[in-house]
């Protein structure tokens, strides 16, 4: 589905190849017609059109209700590990709270108001957690524990937001909303997917087209991806991630409640409640460890593995295999201790060897023996010796893989 000329600038942001190995693009990655029967009667459109509609979508203010269900099929001493609460800033520390997303059922409050003013809350249970972007302060609240986390917006404070040319990636990432997990996605589709227009639907009660991404390759985990399109102004409402064996779908995200009004100024306000603990982040000047963006790190991997064997700023060897929807990643440990080693380490922490008892089958073949932990989503190959292979595809790809480049 190549783009004309006239219409190729307005899409030219979305021509990029599929990196499905995180979004957990997410990222950020749906067997499609999910659609609900006897949808909305909508004017005929194309696929190109329908992604033109939302790369012109010029929408910045919105406030609504948003669900979000994620079912990785995690092995459960990993869906432990998404549990939180062990990183620098405590409970009310974003990087925390946005690592639950990966895991479960939440109900999301969310509000914008342009790219310097954002604010989620998360409605699981009788407490709340928010996270507010207004300006340069970064707020992170938790009412369970009584903790807040505040931090300047590195970029902000620096002179380097919109008005300095450079957008705020922090407020930017703030939307963790159906319409930014779509953005991702569409970002993602290039010439190893197929693209098409569903069934028409409504979506917190606005009618919506639905456009859905397919794989072109075999060995994928993934089925398909739906995204429900806003038929009046391009914003994406749901999106929906389905694996390739069927079932329920891997992630289900849309809007329940959405209203495109300008919300209310003190919506972004936020004071830190008498008593509550406070834990100040870096300065705006970036000084100390990270940066206002380092908490958004586990939503722009989010599902993958980023950090197994090595990951970013480790010492391992990272080499990309394939490309689109069938990329995998080889890893090197290069720590020289394999799976055996571990296995008879008598000093080895009793956590580690827990997660191994977790890891699914062996699997043996060309490149030697190994395990893989697998998800619906997500699986990954860890080879005896110490390498790992991992990506949104099936066992048989990474022992595929794992043959030929051993």
């Amino acid at each position: 589905m190549a783009p004309n000329t006239k219409t190729s600038r307005k899409a030219a942001r979305y021509a990029v190849p599929v990196a499905v190995a995180g979004v957990a693009a997410a990222t950020v990655a749906m067997v499609p017609a999910f659609a609900n029967a006897g949808g909305p009667d909508l004017p005929k459109v194309t696929a190109q059109q329908l992604i033109e509609k939302v790369a012109a979508s010029d929408v910045q203010q919105l406030s609504g209700t948003a669900r979000i269900t994620t079912d990785l099929g995690l092995p459960k001493i990993a869906s432990g590990l998404l549990g939180g609460g062990g990183v620098a800033g405590g409970s009310a520390n974003p990087e925390d709270k946005v690592a639950q997303l990966a895991n479960g059922s939440h109900t999301l409050r969310v509000a914008a108001d342009g790219p310097d003013r954002q604010r989620l809350t998360f409605l699981d249970g009788k407490d709340e957690y928010s996270l507010i972007h207004n300006g340069d302060d970064v707020w992170g609240y938790d009412s369970k524990s009584n903790e807040v986390f505040h931090e300047k917006n590195a970029e902000g404070g620096q002179g380097k937001g919109k008005e300095g040319g450079k957008e705020h990636k922090t407020g930017d990432r703030l939307a963790a909303s159906p319409q930014k997990l779509a953005e991702e996605i569409l970002k993602a589709a290039g010439p190893t997917t197929d693209v098409s227009v569903g069934d028409t639907a409504q979506v917190a009660g606005r009618d919506a087209y639905q456009l859905v991404l397919k794989p072109k390759q075999s060995g994928s985990t993934v089925g398909s991806v739906q995204i429900a399109v806003d038929a009046k102004n391009g914003v994406p409402l749901r999106v929906q991630l389905l694996s390739a064996q069927g079932g329920k779908p891997i992630v289900d995200a849309g809007f329940t409640k959405v209203d495109f009004a300008k919300p209310a100024a003190d919506t972004f306000s936020f004071t830190a409640p008498k008593g509550a603990k406070v834990t100040e982040g870096v300065d705006g000047a970036g000084k100390g460890k990270g940066g206002a963006d380092e908490h958004w790190k586990a939503l722009e991997s989010f599902p993958g593995l980023g950090g197994l064997a090595g990951g970013a700023g480790g010492k391992g060897d990272v080499k990309v295999l394939g490309e689109g929807w069938s990329t995998i990643a080889r890893i090197d440990s290069g720590e020289g201790r394999s799976l055996k080693d571990l296995q008879n380490d008598k000093n080895a922490p009793k956590e580690a060897k827990q997660f191994l008892d977790s890891l699914g089958d062996k699997v043996t073949g060309k490149f030697g023996e190994g395990r893989v932990l697998s998800t619906r989503l997500v699986n990954a190959l860890i080879t005896d010796d110490g390498k790992v292979y991992v990506g949104a595809v099936t066992k048989d790809a990474l022992v595929k893989a794992a043959d030929a480049n051993k």
